[in-house]
């Protein structure tokens, strides 16, 4: 029998466990996708007890607590903080082979330092005050946080209008760490509703100053945006939705379809995926032009208790994985922008673990030469980011295109103690390649597969993004 949570945790191998802590463990973070809010780390923010930091806006444990019969008061209504966490509490006894169990007791671990306890109800108070005690200190400020998990980089996921502000006031302070922002247009392509478009073109023509008449000049305002992220050292893109949009369209069919949207009037089904569409392609030659890479997050079924939707918005639990037909369009996609010599750097994420082989396939379709793994294909995401997805992700990738090239982990996280997640990966990864070993796949070689995972862990996503490091 193995103890819970030791510092061979997943190890299941002498090999593996020499990969990890000789190699993959002592590799910084570089977390090229989350949605961490930059102004918490521009204020250095002090987060006042362990639900503010661990529950707020953390929609898996809210599934989990809903699960268990939690009231919604307890998950995002108005009782205490330490009403919720002790609900939260009380319901990690039951997510036994959930990954949440694994995630709790790692990030109880790091950065505070509890091992030898379980959290349940019976401990909830204790663990509460200890950890809302550090938290307070300067030790857990937000920075310091990142410090301790020892990150380089850290992508954040900003929609265009923003003012960018907090990255700037990052850089200014002389953060060691880089915090580069991420262009994430997906509100200008949404034709779905059409005020709520409206609203965001409005918007975009005020920040831009750009009076936007029409669909060029609806552009122009765009790239002018694209220019400023530019500036303030962006340098990626990323899209969060349901399939690759690749229908066909003339410029002056899209013309009247923007006529359309700022005239108020409804699109009908095809008149919106013509401008997804075209809106698609045109964010991806902007990213090209400006030598971004581009990040496309397949197959989320999004805000389906419509009840829930209205009572308390979006991102708040109510998605799932959804069966969005995708070869096709997204081959047609790629190969359209490969054909006229402007298809950038591509990381692609699917939420289906039914599209695993097919995403892996279609990358091989686009790689060029031109860079070492210029197709991607991301780390299993959201409801995949668990260790029976991150193997399935991880044999499929080996199975058809090159391990050794990927880059590697993210949190995809809103919280600061998600950085275990790169841990979690790590420990895994470095399982896989041990149990290969020692069953005589791979030679036992430790400086060729050491090397290869402290690429796969930190190196190739350096050499990949090419983005400035301290």
């Amino acid at each position: 029998m193995t103890d819970f949570l030791t510092e061979d945790f997943l190890l299941q191998t002498e090999t593996a466990r020499l990969l990890y802590h000789n190699h993959a463990a002592k590799m910084p973070i570089y977390d090229y996708h989350c949605h961490i809010v930059p102004q918490q780390i521009a204020e250095d923010k002090r987060f006042e007890n362990l639900t503010q930091i661990w529950l707020y806006g953390d929609h898996y444990k809210w599934r989990a607590m809903r699960t268990n019969g939690v009231n919604e008061k307890y998950i995002t209504g108005d009782a205490s903080d330490y009403g919720k966490f002790e609900k939260w509490a009380q319901t990690v006894s039951h997510t036994l082979r959930n990954p949440l169990y694994h995630w709790t007791h790692l990030e109880l671990k790091k950065p505070f330092g509890i091992t030898g306890k379980l959290l349940n109800a019976d401990t909830a108070k204790e663990i509460y005050e200890k950890c809302s005690v550090m938290l307070k200190t300067d030790e857990f400020s937000c920075r310091n946080i990142i410090r301790k998990a020892n990150v380089k980089v850290i992508c954040t996921t900003d929609d265009p209008i923003d003012s960018l502000e907090h990255h700037q006031k990052i850089k200014s302070d002389g953060f060691e760490v880089k915090v580069y922002p991420t262009w994430r247009p997906d509100k200008g392509m949404a034709a779905e509703n059409i005020s709520a478009l409206n609203v965001w073109i409005d918007k975009l023509a005020e920040v831009a100053d750009v009076d936007i008449t029409d669909y060029r000049s609806y552009l122009d305002a765009i790239q002018k945006r694209h220019n400023y992220f530019h500036q303030n050292g962006c340098r990626i893109s990323d899209h969060g939705i349901e399939t690759a949009y690749a229908l066909d369209y003339t410029e002056k069919e899209i013309e009247k379809i923007f006529n359309k949207i700022r005239a108020k009037g409804e699109l009908d089904l095809n008149e919106q995926l013509k401008f997804k569409s075209a809106m698609l392609y045109e964010f991806a030659l902007m990213d090209a032009h400006a030598g971004w890479v581009q990040q496309f997050h397949f197959g989320a079924l999004r805000n389906n208790n419509s009840r829930m939707f209205k009572a308390i918005g979006a991102d708040t639990g109510f998605d799932s994985i959804g069966d969005f037909e995708i070869a096709k369009s997204l081959s047609k996609f790629l190969d359209r922008l490969d054909a006229n010599n402007k298809l950038a750097k591509t990381i692609l994420y699917n939420l289906n673990p039914r599209d695993n082989e097919l995403m892996a396939t279609m990358l091989g379709n686009f790689q060029d030469g031109s860079v070492a793994g210029k197709m991607q294909w991301g780390s299993g995401w959201w409801f995949l980011d668990q260790k029976d997805g991150m193997e399935k992700q991880i044999n499929a990738l080996s199975n058809l295109g090159l391990l050794s090239r990927f880059i590697g982990m993210l949190t995809d996280s809103r919280s600061f103690l998600s950085y275990s997640r790169h841990e979690y990966f790590r420990r895994i990864l470095c399982n896989i390649l041990g149990n290969d070993v020692e069953g005589g796949l791979l030679p036992n070689d430790m400086k060729l597969l050491g090397q290869m995972v402290e690429n796969i862990c930190f190196n190739n996503a350096k050499d990949y993004f090419l983005l400035e490091i301290n």
